[in-house]
């Protein structure tokens, strides 16, 4: 994937660091205190270049994630420098190039999501909706950074949840891609390496949804 963004090391790093300021999500329904996120919104037209629109709830039905859907939830905005990072506004340019093509006579709604799962010996779930869809078209996701952590395997399965592939994203840069109208997925729970030290695991997720004709 490195091979296909144009990315500053330093630039890299600096966007990489933002996930240490990402904020409790208060949404969690098991009551876990495990996930941190940000959040920002996007549309793009036919031909054109994402533009970024103004702070919006993150809505999903309890069709789609049946443990926190069915309210609108507002979350901390991803930070305007990071926004403006050099190495975000690539991934985002080559999510949009892709995406899009495939639909080029639509306006798209995106959505960006920062997520740092903590490590827990008793098991902290990426995906705490289990294996599922988001209602969208496309999901990004891709892993950030990895720190004393065990686990943490995506496991793609058809609509009728029967198992198509499973891996583990373990470097910075790797990235799965579902078309959501045909596959679901879901993440295992990681757990802590060295249970002394603290883990996570950082990604960034990118969902491209058609609006319109």
């Amino acid at each position: 994937m490195d091979s296909l963004l144009d990315i500053a090391a330093a630039d890299w790093k600096d966007f990489q660091e933002s996930w240490n300021r990402l904020e409790q999500d208060t949404y969690m329904k098991d009551g876990g205190t495990y996930r941190f996120r940000r959040h920002a919104t996007y549309s793009v037209e036919p031909y054109g270049t994402p533009r970024l629109e103004p702070a919006q709830p993150h809505y999903q039905s309890l069709d789609y994630n049946p443990l926190n859907g069915g309210i609108a939830r507002h979350f901390a905005p991803v930070e305007q420098a990071i926004l403006d990072n050099s190495a975000f506004q690539s991934i985002l340019g080559l999510c949009a190039a892709v995406f899009t093509n495939m639909g080029p006579f639509y306006v798209w709604h995106i959505e960006v999501h920062q997520f740092r799962i903590l490590a827990q010996q008793q098991g902290a779930s990426p995906t705490p909706e289990g294996i599922h869809r988001d209602g969208v078209d496309f999901v990004f996701m891709m892993l950030i950074d990895r720190v004393n952590v065990l686990e943490g395997c995506t496991r793609v399965v058809d609509l009728q949840r029967r198992p198509l592939g499973q891996f583990t994203l373990t470097h910075p840069m790797e990235v799965a891609i579902v078309n959501d109208h045909h596959v679901m997925h879901g993440v295992t729970p990681i757990l802590p390496e060295n249970e002394c030290l603290p883990g996570y695991r950082d990604v960034l997720v990118i969902t491209f949804r058609k609006k319109s004709f």
